[in-house]
């Protein structure tokens, strides 16, 4: 019990992570005046610190603090962030500088990054045990713990939108910043109180230090089943050119949609994201990972041309209100680019060997972090390819018909994505 209430707290804080970001957002616009391309940049820019996964990995899986490896470095991730929040907080828009703000933009994002690897490899732990009634059993790793903490994830994550666009109306950003700082001082404090040995994690195999370490990723990496894999997941998301940041700009500057409508829209993602996550646990698990994953690509690429037909004004022509689109439509496609790391995370549970969960599992996460950095470049190089301005938005429908061809081509190869899988599970001592 001790343990899913641990890992509930950690991963909803990682989902209500977007309550602060909200009004970053709006910082950024309202307050330091800049540009769609400029936000665009500066947001995936302060998500570097996402791609130093594997180090942080690597580091919880060797390096002990006071006999621990994994709470530690979700205790030393909570006070990097609350630092970083607090001193945000008290900053004026006209006193801070777009600099100052991405430094610490970059430190809070390295906390998270330390905070959810940790989390991350003990989901992967424990998700390996085999089922106790039968040691033939498939693992957990089929999906009972990461769903509840995917779904707890995604309940932070509508609690922050929710909350979020609510409060945009009625604090400032400041205030916003030093509510989301005291809540992770509070995880902190929680979290050191904790002895890991209360959770009961599989003892490690994991005794020979960093260089053990490094070879046994190294080892894993050289897996096909492991390679192609991660290398499929990673080009599936890098080669989409996202428009974050141009459709912010459309819809609040061009429609004059607002941030509550804008907080409706990211709750009913959320919401979408724990109905997911429940209908994968109860229904979808046995489905063959290739399948369920270029479902879910496919349905993305359906998405984007809805955007088009909205962008041309077709729904608007038929009677369909501009915030009913953006609350349904488009808080569904923002979320559907993270349904496949639900699947995938699990696959990629059952095909880790033991001794390198932490390790792995942080490589996944940081090269989806990389490609989610590379889509958003591309986005912006795309912006300016297509001619869209924060005024001047004719040529947003092309660029949303470059990103539909763009999700469906990595289909072609899908067939890097294994089917079949055999956990691999740990010796009984």
């Amino acid at each position: 019990m001790t343990l899913k209430w641990i890992l509930g707290l950690g991963f909803w804080v990682q989902g209500f992570r977007c309550f602060p970001w909200m009004a970053v957002n709006f910082f950024l616009k309202d307050g330091l005046q800049v540009d769609p391309s400029a936000l665009q940049i500066l947001l995936n820019s302060a998500n570097i610190p996402m791609v130093g996964k594997p180090v942080y990995g690597l580091v919880s899986d060797a390096v002990y603090v006071r006999g621990e490896h994994r709470l530690p470095y979700v205790a030393i991730g909570a006070l990097l962030q609350a630092v970083s929040w607090l001193a945000v907080a008290f900053f004026s828009s006209s006193g801070v500088s777009i600099c100052t703000l991405t430094f610490y933009l970059l430190l809070s994002n390295l906390g998270a990054s330390i905070a959810e690897v940790a989390n991350d490899a003990v989901v992967a732990e424990v998700g390996k045990q085999p089922r106790q009634a039968d040691d033939n059993a498939r693992p957990s790793s089929s999906g009972e713990l990461q769903s509840f903490v995917w779904m707890v994830s995604s309940l932070g994550g509508a609690i922050g939108n929710l909350v979020g666009g609510i409060a945009m109306e009625h604090v400032t950003s400041q205030q916003m910043f030093l509510a989301f700082g005291i809540v992770l001082a509070v995880q902190f404090l929680i979290t050191i109180m904790v002895r890991e040995s209360s959770l009961n994690l599989p003892k490690s195999s994991s005794t020979g230090g960093m260089k053990k370490q490094l070879t046994e990723l190294t080892s894993a990496l050289r897996r096909p089943e492991i390679a192609y894999s991660i290398a499929w997941i990673a080009v599936s998301y890098a080669m989409i050119p996202v428009l974050t940041g141009t459709m912010f700009f459309y819809q609040t500057e061009f429609l004059g949609i607002d941030s509550a409508v804008l907080g409706v829209s990211k709750v009913f993602g959320q919401a979408a994201m724990i109905f997911w996550s429940f209908i994968y646990n109860r229904r979808l698990k046995s489905v063959p990972p290739r399948k369920l994953i270029s479902a879910i690509q496919v349905t993305m690429a359906v998405l984007m041309i809805s955007d088009v037909l909205f962008v041309k004004r077709l729904y608007s022509n038929m009677g369909l209100p501009d915030s009913a689109y953006v609350v349904i439509f488009s808080g569904l496609l923002e979320v559907l680019f993270f349904f496949k790391i639900l699947p995938f995370s699990v696959l990629i549970a059952q095909l880790c060997p033991p001794g390198c969960e932490g390790s792995l599992m942080a490589f996944v996460m940081s090269t989806i972090a990389l490609s989610f950095i590379v889509s958003g470049y591309l986005g912006v190089a795309l912006t300016s390819y297509v001619g869209v301005t924060g005024s001047d938005f004719s040529g947003l429908p092309q660029g949303l018909l470059i990103q539909v061809v763009c999700t469906l081509l990595p289909l072609f190869w899908s067939s890097w994505v294994p089917d079949d899988v055999k956990a691999k599970t740990r010796k009984v001592e």
